[in-house]
């Protein structure tokens, strides 16, 4: 039997290291081939590395907290496969093919029959690692009685170790338990000399929350934040995508949403107007080349990731909703890869999900300007007519934008929203898709 040293593998463009968050394996524990070892975490995004092997675990050489560059070890396993006995030490590359196969679906076909019938994630867009999908199969356990798991794992994802526990409880009642809500430390904090005084629930934040925190602080402390703001007739656009929405979802079978029509209009004004695609560093502007948006989603645990859309001034509209419809479900899954949230050059944040007007939103650094769009409303409003002037039930929409004072005066930022405005207005009706 050989002892291989499992590394920590690429993890996307630009990334060279990564903090080691939990283990999920103890020396001398047997594991088995695409088993999860370890959780780790690049900036917001949350991955798992997956033994490539079948064996034992000899020593674990990474403690948890600790950062590792990509390459270097992070345990030791003995392989306990004969097959596999005699075989030269894994490259990271080796170990790049196994991490989260899982998380790119589109990348992997399988050939079997009985690896087709395997679900690759719950209904919610959770994905199952082999691992899980294996003890799923072997246990007959449904997608609805996995999507009814707790997941401990990164971004939610369901791990071995749930799975048992879940089949445990299952012995013992009947269907799957209920989700057990997370206990939250409780502390007495006295206000002033007063006795006894009120009971907090004090919760600690977690990793992807203290890095929003420390980012928005620190993007207010570095710009000098604006925001002016437009109100927009997107009547003719609200009526297309009613009319087209049914045949494009039988069609492509994509949901389009506003966000793909306000980003196409956002990439084509940025071309237009490029010194808002723009960073700052010292005293000196670096104006992009590339037309990178960012779009704030929203995720289960409350925190926020920004995935990116690359080069979407070079997107169609279909191209676009593919894209945006498939980074908002992988985000909400937690199955980002590191590169599709990095490299942005503008930001789109959509108050409107929730039913808000409008408001101020913060800047992504290192980017100079963020939009904010609002809730779509009915709205009497003054239109001109051959005949004069008439009011008219319309959809309006007030669009807020947020941008660096030290480079974007507000002369530069109201074009920017006036241009916005007036390409969203001419929306093409006819337009097909």
């Amino acid at each position: 039997m050989a002892q291989k040293e499992i590394p920590l593998p690429g993890l996307g463009e630009g990334v060279i290291e990564a903090t080691v968050t939990r283990w999920l394996v103890k020396e001398g524990e047997p594991v088995e081939e695409d088993q999860p070892l370890v959780e780790i975490a690049t900036d917001k995004v949350d991955s798992e590395v997956v033994s490539p092997v079948e064996g034992t675990v000899i020593k674990i050489l990474q403690e948890e907290g600790a950062t590792v560059k990509v390459g270097e070890a992070l345990l030791l396993i003995e392989d306990g496969s004969p097959e596999e006995a005699g075989k030269k030490e894994l490259s990271v590359g080796k170990v790049e093919e196994k991490i989260l196969e899982d998380t790119r679906p589109e990348e992997k076909e399988d050939h079997t029959e009985s690896r087709q019938e395997e679900p690759r994630k719950v209904p919610q867009g959770r994905f199952l690692s082999p691992l899980v999908r294996k003890i799923a199969k072997e246990e007959n356990i449904s997608e609805e009685e996995l999507a009814g798991i707790a997941g401990s794992g990164a971004g939610g994802r369901i791990t071995k170790e749930d799975v048992l526990k879940w089949l445990e409880e299952r012995k013992t009642a009947e269907g799957p338990p209920a989700k057990k809500a997370e206990k939250i430390k409780k502390e007495p904090v006295h206000e002033g000399t007063a006795a006894g005084g009120d009971d907090y629930e004090v919760i600690e934040m977690d990793r992807v929350r203290r890095i929003i925190a420390e980012h928005m602080v620190e993007s207010a402390r570095t710009a000098p934040h604006v925001t002016s703001f437009i109100e927009v007739d997107v009547t003719e656009i609200v009526n297309w995508r009613n009319r087209i929405k049914d045949d494009l979802f039988r069609r492509e079978g994509e949901k389009i949403t506003f966000t793909p029509i306000f980003i196409e209009a956002v990439a084509q004004v940025l071309r237009e107007m490029p010194m808002v695609n723009i960073s700052v560093d010292g005293t000196r502007i670096l104006r992009k080349k590339h037309i990178n948006i960012g779009m704030a989603t929203a995720l289960p645990d409350g925190n926020l990731i920004v995935p990116v859309i690359h080069d979407a001034d070079q997107k169609s509209l279909p191209g676009l909703v593919k894209a945006v419809n498939d980074l908002a479900s992988r985000a909400r899954g937690g199955t980002l890869k590191p590169h599709e949230i990095r490299g942005g050059t503008f930001t789109v944040t959509n108050f409107g999900t929730f039913r808000n007007l409008t408001g101020t939103p913060i800047i992504n650094q290192p980017e100079s300007a963020i939009l904010g769009v609002g809730a779509i409303q009915k709205k009497p409003a003054v239109v001109e007519t051959p005949q004069g002037d008439a009011l008219a039930v319309r959809h309006l929409v007030i669009l807020s934008l947020s941008y660096d004072h030290r480079v974007i005066d507000g002369a530069l930022g109201g074009r920017f929203l006036q241009r916005l405005a007036e390409n969203l207005e001419s929306f093409d009706p006819a337009r097909r898709i």
